[in-house]
C-alpha cells in the first residue's frame, strides 16, 4: 500500500534484478559497457589525488577492474544475482544502502541510475557515504535515448500507446540532483552514441545485453501477434538508402565531492577589492 510517506515505486525492483540477471549470462557485443568504462577511465585518470577504498555500483561484468588505481581496495555492488552468485559480488540497489556514513573515498556509478525508484534519495546516500571530499562519478543513459525506437513503438499502437521504454532525465535536472543531493562542485555533461541498425531485432538484441529495458512496474500490455510485421514495415520506412536506421543513446556523466573543509570556496559577495565597474572603464579608455 502507498501513501504520502511512501509513494508509489514507477520501478519494479525484480524486474531490474531480471534483467541485469539475463544480460550477464548473454554473450553480445557490450559495446555500450565499454564506452561506459572508457569515459570512465578517463575522468578518473585526470584526479591527481588519491584513494583508497571504493565502491563501484551497477557494472556487468569486471571492467572496473581496469579503471581504479593501482592499490585501491574496492566494493563491488550489482543488481544481478548470477553476478553476485558466480563472483562473489553484493546485490544491493542504489537508494538502500546499507552503509556507514564515510566509508568510501570514491564512489563509480554506472548505468543504473537512470531506472532507480529514488534518484534524489540515491544521490544523497551517495554522498553520505563518502568521507569528506571523496568523490563521486556516475553515468547514467539521459533523455533521448532510444527516441527512435520509442517513436516506432508509439506509431504501432496508435491510439493505445504504452511505455515500453521508461523516460530518462535531461542534462538541467542531472544537475540539479547533484546540487540537490549536497554535493560541492558539481558537474553534469553529456554525449551522445549514434548507432546504425540494419534491422530492429539487433537493437532489441543491443538493449537486452546492456540490460536496460524497459523496467516500469505495472503489467506488460499484449502487442498482438503481427507486431513484429508492423515494426518490420515502420523500420523500412524509416531506413536510408542503405537499409539502415540511427539510433541514440545518450549518457550523462555525473561527478561530485563530498563536502570538506579543505575544498576551494568562492570568495563572498563584496570581498572583490577592485570594482568590476573601474575594469570596464579602464578597458573602454584604453
Amino acid at each position: 500500500m502507498s501513501n504520502d510517506l511512501n509513494p508509489p515505486e514507477i520501478f519494479d525492483r525484480g524486474r531490474r534484478r531480471a534483467m541485469r540477471d539475463k544480460a550477464a549470462g548473454r554473450t553480445g557485443d557490450m559495446f555500450l559497457w565499454n564506452h561506459i568504462a572508457q569515459d570512465l577511465a578517463e575522468r578518473l585518470s585526470a584526479v591527481t589525488r588519491p584513494f583508497e577504498n571504493a565502491m563501484v555500483l551497477g557494472p556487468i561484468g569486471r571492467w572496473h577492474e581496469h579503471i581504479l588505481p593501482p592499490n585501491v581496495r574496492c566494493q563491488v555492488i550489482t543488481l544481478s544475482q548470477t553476478e553476485t552468485d558466480s563472483a562473489g559480488l553484493n546485490a544491493l540497489e542504489e537508494d538502500r544502502l546499507p552503509f556507514t556514513p564515510g566509508s568510501f573515498d570514491l564512489v563509480i556509478s554506472a548505468g543504473t541510475l537512470d531506472s532507480v525508484n529514488d534518484l534524489p534519495g540515491a544521490l544523497i546516500q551517495i554522498r553520505r557515504i563518502l568521507k569528506p571530499d571523496g568523490l563521486f562519478l556516475g553515468h547514467l543513459f539521459g533523455a533521448g535515448t532510444l527516441a527512435t525506437l520509442k517513436s516506432m513503438f508509439l506509431e504501432t499502437e496508435a491510439d493505445r500507446a504504452t511505455a515500453h521504454i521508461h523516460p530518462q532525465i535531461d542534462l538541467r535536472s542531472a544537475a540539479d540532483l547533484l546540487v540537490r543531493a549536497g554535493f560541492n562542485l558539481p558537474v553534469a555533461d553529456q554525449d551522445m552514441t549514434f548507432i546504425r541498425y540494419g534491422d530492429w531485432r539487433s537493437l532489441i538484441s543491443d538493449i537486452r545485453d546492456a540490460g536496460i529495458g524497459n523496467a516500469l512496474a505495472g503489467p506488460r500490455p499484449y502487442l498482438g501477434k503481427d507486431i513484429s510485421n508492423r515494426l518490420d514495415n515502420l523500420f523500412a520506412a524509416r531506413a536510408d538508402e542503405e537499409g539502415k536506421v540511427t539510433e541514440c543513446f545518450t549518457h550523462l556523466h555525473l561527478s561530485g565531492w563530498a563536502p570538506s573543509e579543505s575544498q576551494r570556496r568562492p570568495a563572498k559577495r563584496g570581498s572583490a577589492q577592485v570594482s568590476l565597474a573601474e575594469v570596464l572603464s579602464k578597458h573602454r579608455a584604453d
